[in-house]
């Protein structure tokens, strides 16, 4: 079998792809405060409480963002970043939560009350997309997965034109089309309520 052979110009563009992708790992932010560099917010009302924190489990040793507080939806996002299509991923952990055990990643969002967001649940076993416009979150498609509490999972959007596609530990959990952010927007995590959750390894590429 005559072998394929691989122009410079493929691994050239393949190896772009993995040098644009950047990766926050928190492991040199400062202990008990929130991530420099980041907007740590909610939508809604409440006190969201973002902070960096050392778990000895982490993905990435030793620290992790944490998020402890209490609001209707706590978001936290990072500043420079500004996608239209990429890719989000980050690693979390739900440790507890009597309302919900979510953790989500968001994109295009233009503000805390504007963007979309994927999110996996512990309580429900479910994966979920939803758009949130002028602070009022939508669902929009849902799968059910085994989300496991106490255990670190990544949780995965793709995101092209008006085509998402949302993978959690690997496994395709829904795709969804829409047209509701079109601009490009800044990317972060996500949670619910009273959800207890821990975030590392949040990576995303794309322009």
């Amino acid at each position: 079998m005559k072998a394929r052979q691989v122009t410079p110009f493929v691994v050239a563009g393949a190896l772009a792809a993995a040098a644009a992708a950047d990766s926050v790992n928190f492991d040199n932010l400062k202990a008990g405060a929130p991530p420099t560099g980041w907007t740590a917010t909610k939508t809604g009302t409440g006190d969201a409480k973002w902070t960096i924190e050392t778990d000895a489990t982490a993905p990435s040793k030793p620290n992790v963002l944490k998020q402890s507080g209490v609001a209707t939806y706590p978001v936290c996002f990072k500043d420079d970043t500004n996608l239209k299509d990429g890719v989000v991923e980050v690693k979390f952990k739900s440790i507890s939560g009597k309302e919900d055990q979510a953790g989500g990643v968001v994109w295009r969002l233009k503000d805390s009350n504007n963007y979309y967001v994927a999110r996996a649940n512990a309580l429900e076993d479910n994966v979920t997309i939803y758009d949130t416009v002028n602070g009022r979150r939508t669902e929009r498609k849902r799968t059910n997965m085994k989300v496991a509490s106490n255990q670190w999972h990544t949780l995965r959007v793709d995101f092209q034109g008006s085509h998402f596609a949302v993978t959690f530990d690997g496994k395709k959990a829904l795709d969804w089309d829409d047209v509701t952010f079109k601009d490009a927007g800044r990317v972060g995590v996500w949670t619910k309520a009273d959800s207890v959750t821990e975030f590392d390894d949040f990576t995303y590429s794309g322009k």
